[in-house]
């Protein structure tokens, strides 16, 4: 699309102009985007992988809490998450003015803007990918296979490089997918944090200004780099192959008896509960503010009920909640059947075109919500064989198939890791046992796997509840989701009550947490 002209002729015409040494703009976005993306996965991937392994390998005081909330920036929506960060951290913010107040000081000691305050913003919300999957890696390894190499010599070092790190592949990979793309698509941080060289602002520029062949220009651009980065993780997992042939394990935790090293973990404990509950706390506190009285002053100066009093006063206050449960409860269904069936085509059958097939499932993940929105408008604002005959646009469904092919990469990608991880003599040896292809899928390999797919489907209902960017554009009134109410308070700067939509929004996703959890850990005990 991004090479026709108006006149309707072939052109690369588009590509230059984005090339164009001279006008160097849409190149700085295509660098600041990959830069922004590849530290966002190295950031996750530290504090994920490293909250994933103490919390799964140590007891230690704290631990069962900081375990329940090490999944609790899910629960920030992406809008609001970002502002909670801005009343948090920016030049306005509690914190640099209370510093600024208590030493005296002319002006904010730091401020959080541009590319550091994109990457905090993702480091804190896109963690939990590699904390979930590599949880789900480390409750299937098997604790023999490290005790065999420190039986054999090897030192702690050379246990995680090369037993434990190697196991954990699958899983890393499919985060890093996911981090490394949702990044490239990011468009509520930079906005918010005035990074305006980015590809998804760049997309927005051009589609406000007419300039529609550059913006398809621009999203085709961002789609290669996404699906560049996807082939070269392929590559790099198809190199590092390693299953357990365990059917399955109890995680062991061991005990931490030092008392100094048990007094540093509760510390670190205590610091680690409090910065993942900071930005919620902040939450909270706004929204039980005055709306327009916060102006200058380190903390809100006037308090009221009123904002909880009218949403809940108000008869229309739970049908945004309402839409958002059963347009994403429609939508991660649909997901959990077509992501696990092509998972299991892909990882465990051999036919031809599987590769493109695993491009194409993971492409909605490399666009921003708006390319998807537009999309879809353009796909279903006539009637269509696939919609029998029927205009999608303006009705209820628009909004569950946009969730739908938004969130399959999520479901797709973590029971992939799962598969990966599980070695297929194991279903073999129930075929060659008599039992059918069905029965085997059901009560062996779906047991095994059930962990990943959960935490796919964990995080496609979450991602469903807090979308924000497509549901703007594909949103009629009687389908209207909680995050566009959120917005519309928002841009009216009604920020108490919108806070306090915000705050029943963060409730309803804990409750879905600890229900999911709960299925969670019934699937691990089924698993063994």
């Amino acid at each position: 699309m991004a090479s026709v002209m108006h006149d309707g002729a072939f052109s690369l015409e588009k590509y230059r102009q984005f090339f164009n040494l001279k006008n160097f703009s849409n190149l700085q976005a295509l660098f600041t985007s990959i830069y922004i993306s590849v530290l966002s996965v190295i950031l996750s991937g530290i504090v994920g992988v490293l909250l994933a392994f103490l919390l799964s390998r140590y007891e230690f005081p704290g631990r069962k809490i900081l375990s329940s909330l090490a999944v609790l920036p899910m629960a920030l929506p992406p809008l609001v998450g970002v502002y909670a960060f801005v009343f948090l951290f920016s030049e306005s913010g509690i914190i640099p003015r209370a510093l600024k107040e208590l030493f005296g000081l002319a002006t904010v000691p730091f401020k959080l803007r541009g590319i550091p305050g994109v990457l905090v913003v993702h480091t804190f919300t896109m963690y939990v990918y590699f904390y979930l999957m590599a949880s789900t890696a480390f409750s299937a390894l098997d604790p023999s296979l490290e005790e065999a190499a420190y039986n054999l010599g090897a030192n702690r070092f050379t246990v995680w490089r090369k037993v434990i790190l190697p196991m954990l592949t699958p899983a890393l990979v499919a985060a890093s997918l996911l981090v490394f793309m949702v990044s490239m698509a990011s468009y509520t941080a930079p906005l918010i944090f005035g990074v305006e060289r980015t590809l998804t602002m760049q997309i927005y520029i051009s589609r406000t200004n007419g300039d529609l062949a550059m913006a398809a220009t621009q999203s085709t651009l961002l789609s290669m780099v996404s699906i560049s980065f996807l082939i070269f993780m392929r590559w790099y997992q198809s190199r590092r192959i390693y299953r357990s042939v365990s059917k399955g394990v109890v995680t062991q935790r061991t005990e931490l008896k030092n008392p100094v090293v048990r007094y540093a973990a509760g510390i670190i404990s205590i610091i680690l509960v409090f910065i993942l509950l900071l930005p919620i706390l902040t939450l909270v506190l706004v929204s039980f503010s005055v709306d327009y009285a916060w102006t200058v002053q380190i903390l809100p100066p006037k308090y009221t009920l009123a904002n909880y009093a009218k949403l809940f006063s108000n008869p229309r206050t739970w049908e945004p909640i309402k839409n958002s449960l059963v347009m994403s409860g429609i939508a991660t269904a649909a997901n959990i059947i077509f992501g696990v069936a092509a998972a299991y085509a892909i990882v465990r059958m051999y036919f031809k075109g599987k590769n493109l097939m695993d491009i194409l499932i993971m492409l909605p993940w490399a666009l921003p919500g708006t390319v998807i929105g537009i999309n879809l408008i353009t796909a279903f604002n006539r009637p269509t064989l696939f919609t029998a005959n029927n205009i999608l646009v303006g009705t209820f469904w628009i909004m569950p198939l946009a969730y739908f092919v938004r969130h399959i990469p999520l479901v797709y990608r973590s029971t992939s890791a799962a598969l990966m991880q599980l070695d297929p003599n194991i279903e073999e040896a129930a075929l060659n046992l008599g039992a059918t292809w069905g029965y085997t899928f059901r009560r062996v390999v779906l047991p095994l796997i059930s962990p990943g797919i959960i935490s796919g489907a964990l995080l496609a209902f979450v991602q469903g509840i807090g979308e924000f960017v497509a549901s703007i554009l594909l949103y009629t009134p009687s389908s209207r989701p909680i995050s566009v109410a959120i917005y519309e308070h928002m841009y009216r700067f009604e920020f108490g009550t919108a806070s306090a939509y915000g705050v029943l929004q963060v409730l309803l996703i804990i409750i879905v947490l600890l229900v999911t959890g709960q299925f969670s850990e019934k699937a691990s005990q089924t698993a063994i």
